[in-house]
């Protein structure tokens, strides 16, 4: 399919630079209310269906904090208990426990916390599949950022996940956690027009400058994700190696009709 083609590199990959990423005004209003929440120490969430882009989003906000003045603390939720969240976020701040404790375990982490504002630096904790989050976790949360009787805001964290994160933090027992929440982005799927842009912004990010997808084909995949990023990602490459067994330079419906029969 490249050699076909004439790609420089692989089309539609997940791996894309940040300063490839296509821009819609979704993405850019995530990232500002990101920023916002951050300067303020506060919690900033993100939502949408899998595969929205939610996670691009959020590589795409990090990206504006700078390492000399933000730290951020990554992790990825699971379903487990508020201990093994706790473990997470002291292995992404690089620390040792010496307990499982809950209490001993806050106390360590807090204590890092406020070394990192020591050295002047904002320190962010970023939460991607929030949604996955027990409510015993989101009733617990928002005590790691409770500095001087809560008056001092230290950390700012941000919330990514499918749109049940909005219902988990809803609960009476999250209440604490949510009423920190400044900022609210939700991530739709990609309209048709801004489809067939997408389209041709990867293509071009991978050597070419044509449109290789046919109006046809552009409706195909934008019907067949429902405009979700992930799945129009698979159907675009899928039907691009269709079109290369066909040796067709030009990718139709039925290539796209083909692809989908492939994925999930």
């Amino acid at each position: 399919m490249r050699h076909f083609f004439g790609f420089m590199k692989e089309p539609f990959s997940q791996d894309v630079r940040v300063d490839e990423l296509f821009h819609t005004p979704a993405l850019e209003g995530a990232k500002e209310r990101c920023l916002y929440a951050v300067n303020l120490g506060a919690l900033s969430v993100i939502t949408g269906d899998v595969g929205s882009g939610k996670s691009t989003a959020l590589r795409y906000a990090a990206s504006a904090l700078h390492p000399s003045q933000y730290q951020i603390i990554p992790v990825v939720a699971s379903t487990g208990s508020i201990i093994e969240v706790l473990k997470q976020i002291a292995m992404a701040l690089d620390i040792e426990w010496g307990s499982i404790s809950l209490a001993k375990l806050t106390r360590t982490i807090r204590m890092a916390i406020t070394e990192i504002g020591k050295r002047k630096q904002v320190p962010v904790l970023v939460i991607d599949e929030a949604s996955l989050l027990r409510i015993e976790v989101f009733a617990q949360l928002h005590t790691l950022g409770q500095f001087e009787l809560d008056s001092k805001p230290l950390l700012a964290i941000i919330l990514a996940g499918q749109n049940n994160l909005l219902d988990k933090l809803m609960y009476l027992t999250s209440r604490p956690l949510a009423s920190r929440v400044i900022g609210r982005s939700h991530l739709d799927g990609l309209k048709q027009k801004e489809m067939a842009g997408y389209l041709k912004h990867h293509l071009e990010i991978a050597g070419i400058k044509e449109q290789l997808f046919s109006d046809e084909a552009i409706l195909a995949i934008h019907q067949g994700s429902g405009g979700l990023l992930r799945r129009a990602n698979l159907l675009a490459k899928g039907s691009l190696v269709a079109a290369s067994r066909d040796k067709c330079r030009v990718v139709a419906a039925e290539h796209v009709r083909m692809a989908s029969t492939e994925i999930f």
